[in-house]
Formats: C-alpha cells, structure tokens, sequence
C-alpha cells in the first residue's frame, strides 16, 4: 500500500487542508508602522492602516489578533484593551470592512496592555482571578461589538468562559463564539512571542495560573470545565510539546479542538531550517501532520500563508 503516491494517497489518514489554519497577527498602534520581530524571522507587527491590504492578499481564512499597545498606553488595570476604540477593536472593523468573509478570532488577555506584565489585576504579588473576571468580560465585549466572530480568553483565569459566555449573551451577542484557551502549560516555548508583545511579566512568573508542564490530568480537567462553562471551542498551547494532552483530550469531547503552534516552535523551525539542518517546507509540514494526527481540527500557526501557499 505504499508502493505508488496514488496507493499511499488512498490510504492517507490525515490530511492538511488550508480551511483549517488560523494566522496569528500583532497590530501596533499608530499609522504606517511595520516592525520586523528579530526573534521570529519572517513575522512583522503592523499598524491598523496596513491590514486593509494585508487583508486583500491572506491566503488565510481565519486570524487571531494581539494587540501590542505602546509603553504610555500600558496601566495596572488595561484600560485601553477595554475601549470600542482599542488597537484590536479598530484591527477588527478594518480586516472586516476588507474582507467581511475572514474569521476573525480576538484574543481575550491583558498581559500586553499591563505595566507589570500579568495577565489580570495585580494585589501585592497575586493575580486576583476574580477581580480579573469582569475585566476580560468587558475586553470580549468591545471586540464582539467592532464584529470579531469569537473571543479568546487566554488568560488562564478560573471562570473565564462563563463570565465572558454571561457578559456576551446580556450585551446581544448570543452568536459570538468562545474559544477558551483551555490548556495552556507555562512553558518556554513563549519567548519569542513575548519579545514580540513586550508581554513578559515585570516579577515573579506566571506558575500561578498556567498549568505546569507536567500534569496531563489537570490540563483535561481545566479544558473540560471550560466545556461545562459554554466554550465553543477548546485550545492546546503549546502544540508539539504536548501532543498526549491533544489526543487524550480529543478522545473526551465532542468539541472542536485547536492548536496552537507556539512562536517558540516556529522559531526552532525557522531557525534550522535557515542553519540548512533541516528542509523546512518537509519538517513544517511533517510538524503540522503531527498536530492534526494528534487530534487538532485547527492549527494557529505563523506558518499559515506558506502553508496555503504549499498546498495550493
């Protein structure tokens, strides 16, 4: 059965299709801003003006927004995430006003727009959960009311989706989609990403609310409340590192499930592959066959336009 491409294409358990990839994006504040991120070659920020034309020519279905809001805008509460008129809000109504028919996914965090770098508001050295609750309900709200079709909160906060799925429904917005963050290990696969989103925390770590990268079973119990709560979707993050929690969860819900192919494993890959260790086109891939054998429906990836361009 592997003895032709044609006897090994009838035989192929899993497929790469491009529907089923979801393009990061970082916005900036400002006009005519694009700023290459060192530590991701290959990957810029831009500015709100730009994405008109960015729009027109994405191969992807699909993107994820982060807003990376300059130093001054950054306080201990994350006001200027919760505006009408945020950098993500604003990034929302241009990519639709484009290309209305683009799935627009908003991440639902503060870390970026947090002085001390924290995902939530800050009481002595803790994150307070609670307190952090109403906030993201608010930042969900904004995005959904500029027309993203479903919030991702990735905060890590217990609750989160039934406080985002209440505030959405009360405000009429029944049909935004939630995408919880469901299993998302502290890993330092993130780095990159934080140099990118000027994000990383000012003191201590995040130990608090992510879950530690050895514990499979908290992580599926965490996803399956998320469920119980009213999420639409669930997430792994990172994607490779952990691909027994993808399967073990794919095998407990019905829900589709998303990956996220984090910036660190997007670097390594970019790294090697311009070293000439590896051939990148086969080894990124072979790295997306995994994550969709694993159970994935969807793959967040920086990859995303090549790999639509690869596969046509």
């Amino acid at each position: 059965m592997r003895r032709t491409q044609a006897l090994r294409a009838l035989a192929s358990e899993t497929h790469i299709d491009p529907a089923k990839f979801i393009l990061p994006l970082f916005i900036l504040p400002g006009e005519k801003r694009e700023e290459q991120i060192p530590s991701m070659p290959g990957v810029s920020k831009v500015s709100v003006d730009k994405l008109s034309a960015l729009a027109e020519r994405l191969k992807s279905r699909a993107v994820l927004l982060f807003g990376v809001p300059d130093d001054k805008d950054k306080d201990d509460t994350g006001e200027s995430a919760l505006l009408d008129d945020s950098i993500v809000a604003s990034a929302i109504r241009a990519l639709k006003a484009a290309r209305p028919e683009i799935a627009v996914i908003t991440d639902a965090c503060l870390c970026a727009y947090m002085k001390h770098g924290h995902c939530g508001v800050v009481r002595g050295d803790a994150v307070d959960n609670d307190a952090t609750l109403r906030l993201l309900a608010r930042m969900a709200c904004a995005h959904a009311r500029a027309g993203a079709d479903m919030a991702a909160p990735s905060a890590m906060m217990d609750g989160q989706v039934a406080a985002i799925r209440s505030a959405l429904d009360d405000a009429g917005f029944a049909d935004t989609a939630i995408m919880s963050y469901a299993a998302k290990f502290k890993s330092a696969f993130y780095g990159p990403f934080r140099d990118a989103a000027h994000s990383a925390p000012q003191f201590g770590d995040r130990a608090g609310y992510q879950v530690p990268p050895g514990n499979r079973r908290e992580a599926i119990r965490d996803a399956l409340l998320d469920e119980h709560e009213g999420a639409d979707w669930l997430m792994v993050k990172p994607a490779m590192p952990y691909l027994d929690v993808l399967a073990e969860l794919r095998a407990n819900t019905r829900l589709p499930i998303a990956a996220y192919q984090v910036s660190g494993e997007y670097s390594m890959l970019k790294s090697a592959a311009l070293a000439g260790a590896v051939d990148e086109r086969a080894a990124v891939l072979e790295s997306i066959t995994s994550i969709r054998r694993a159970g994935a429906d969807a793959v967040i990836t920086y990859y995303a336009e090549e790999l639509c361009e690869w596969l046509g």
